[in-house]
């Protein structure tokens, strides 16, 4: 799922290409992921865009009467900027939204159809999309740290809830605990001051510096290929590969449909954390450390 440095990226890339021209049609391919009918989205129509914003994981498209376009991408939906009046061809294209210089194009990948669109007014409807996460770069360390120890959650957990923190998801996470040297699994209400000092750095230099970069991507082309698996990460979707810190191999934690990556050398003073299918078919012989798993796979 695009997160909060994705998101900005798409932004910047629609500021210079959107901002000011006049939103000429909205075409629908599927009636699923338009889930506002007050005001309807004819109303967009004709009006001039007047601002963009994110609002947590979304982007919010303002235009003239405080009517706002709001795009949930979810996990695999994705935008382009096509020639104006493209055709929506194939089953993952799902909306255009059709200016003078391009449109705007959004598709989603796979039979589920997940991504939204929600047309509300005003600040009172922005406020009814935003989970209601605090926005890392407007808190100090005390709200920051507030805000994640309000239950007593695991880091991975509460740094990944819309409703803690805005913007954040399992790719950026994965790396901001690595930064921090913090183990996934560790309790909000366990760490102790100085950890929490290197999160709240780690979670603002993780997404200032992915921010930039993809921003600076995006100022020379649209963003096409928004991904959760870039090379240059640490450790999120790097699992068997050599940590760069400590060169010993990234460990993964899975379930359902997603994966914690972490390093256990740098994170979790050496211990390799109970992965829920392995462990479950190993019971005690489960490897409790990275020179056990190593034995192991040797035998």
């Amino acid at each position: 799922m695009p997160e909060l440095p994705d998101i900005s990226a798409y932004i910047h890339a629609l500021e210079s290409r959107i901002l000011g021209q006049t939103l000429d049609h909205v075409r629908l391919t599927s009636v699923f992921v338009l889930r506002t009918v007050d005001p309807p989205v004819t109303a967009v129509e004709g009006r001039a865009v007047t601002g963009l914003r994110r609002v947590g994981k979304r982007i919010a498209i303002g235009v003239e009467g405080d009517i706002w376009l709001v795009i949930h991408l979810m996990i695999a939906g994705r935008l382009h900027w096509k020639p104006a009046g493209a055709k929506l061809a194939g089953r993952n294209a799902l909306l255009a939204l059709d200016f003078p210089n391009g449109s705007l194009v959004l598709t989603e990948a796979g039979s589920k159809r997940r991504a939204s669109l929600h047309v509300v007014r005003g600040e009172p409807g922005l406020h009814e999309m935003d989970p209601g996460g605090v926005e890392v770069f407007a808190a100090d360390l005390d709200r920051f740290r507030s805000a994640l120890t309000r239950e007593n959650r695991t880091l991975k957990r509460a740094l990944t809830d819309p409703r803690i923190l805005s913007g954040v998801g399992n790719a950026y996470s994965d790396e901001i605990l690595h930064a921090a040297r913090l183990s996934p699994v560790t309790l909000t209400q366990k760490l102790k001051i100085k950890e929490w000092d290197r999160l709240f750095a780690s979670t603002r230099a993780v997404l200032t510096d992915w921010t930039e970069r993809l921003k600076a991507e995006a100022g020379k082309t649209f963003p096409q290929k928004v991904t959760a698996f870039r090379p240059e990460f640490a450790v999120h979707g790097k699992f068997g590969q050599p940590c760069p810190r400590c060169a010993r191999p990234v460990q993964r934690i899975r379930y359902a449909d997603n994966e914690t990556n972490y390093c256990p050398a740098c994170q979790t003073g050496g211990k390799v954390l109970a992965d829920r299918s392995l462990s479950r078919l190993l019971g005690s012989d489960w490897p409790r450390t990275l020179d056990e798993l190593e034995a192991l796979k040797r035998k």
